[in-house]
């Protein structure tokens, strides 16, 4: 897949224009490929959509795989300028060995965030959709990598080191991650399916107080399962610091037999004989 090139403005005052105009282009594609996937999305109707004509978009992205990559990445700058404040929180918290507490507190910050991140008002039902379509596998790997490379991996590799040292399993046992997603999972439903729980909730819309209930709980849940894996954690402490020592066995060597000159046993061989 081709890079993304950069639009050639004027400098008469053409930066300003050229910006918009690529803004729109974006939130058209990103509108489009959420409804119709990257296959059904046309150029010429995110074109449309945009209110530029078509070689405009050739002009900005040169393809439609150039769109593509652009709005992966218009979404991973700004989601990580969202998250990156928790993510560097988590990781003070790492570099300074602080306590269980802490630690603790640190994880469910990250999470707050991500939470405050999905429930932007601003974040439309096609938005949604294009990171369910990712998700999904269906569209081109280019997304994918973009967000695991700038978002997702920095995120949960200081997730997992702060499991790590609340848990006491390594951060790449599957344990830790399993447990990982599973917190983060608490989120999944109200990103990708809003619709489906807003209708069982029986809510209109997402405001502001439905959005803090449902941080509350996430923070709630987090928390009593992170201070049980932690009391886990000092059990088993304990219960290594209690073992008594082993005992070693102390295995006795026998004596080796001692060995009869071969003369000395023929000559009594013989005397046996005489004697019988």
């Amino acid at each position: 897949m081709s890079a993304t090139r950069r639009p050639r403005r004027s400098p008469d005052g053409g930066y300003a224009r050229g910006d918009e105009t690529r803004r729109r282009i974006i939130e058209a594609a990103i509108a489009l490929f959420g409804q119709h996937g990257f296959d059904g999305a046309s150029t010429r109707d995110i074109a449309a959509r945009a209110g530029v004509n078509a070689p405009a978009l050739q002009y900005y992205f040169e393809n439609k795989e150039g769109v593509y990559r652009a709005c992966a990445e218009t979404f991973a700058e700004e989601a990580w300028r969202a998250l990156e404040p928790s993510v560097t929180r988590g990781r003070e918290a790492l570099k300074r060995n602080a306590d269980t507490a802490a630690l603790i507190d640190a994880f469910i910050g990250i999470q707050e965030a991500v939470a405050d991140r999905i429930f932007m008002k601003r974040h439309t039902t096609d938005q949604h959709l294009f990171f369910a379509r990712e998700q999904a596998g269906s569209e081109p790997a280019i997304a994918t990598q973009i967000l695991m490379k700038q978002v997702r991996m920095p995120l949960n590799e200081v997730c997992a080191q702060l499991l790590e040292r609340i848990t006491g399993l390594a951060a790449d046992n599957p344990q830790t991650l399993v447990r990982m997603f599973s917190l983060h999972g608490q989120l999944v439903m109200f990103h990708v399916a809003q619709s489906t729980t807003l209708t069982m909730l029986g809510w209109d819309d997402m405001d502001e107080n439905k959005t803090e209930f449902i941080k509350a709980n996430m923070r709630a849940q987090s928390r009593v399962l992170l201070e049980h894996w932690s009391r886990e954690r000092d059990a088993r402490k304990r219960a290594r610091a209690n073992r008594p020592p082993a005992v070693k066995r102390v295995v006795v060597k026998a004596a080796p037999a001692k060995r009869v000159p071969a003369k000395r046993a023929k000559a009594a061989k013989v005397a046996k004989r005489t004697a019988a």
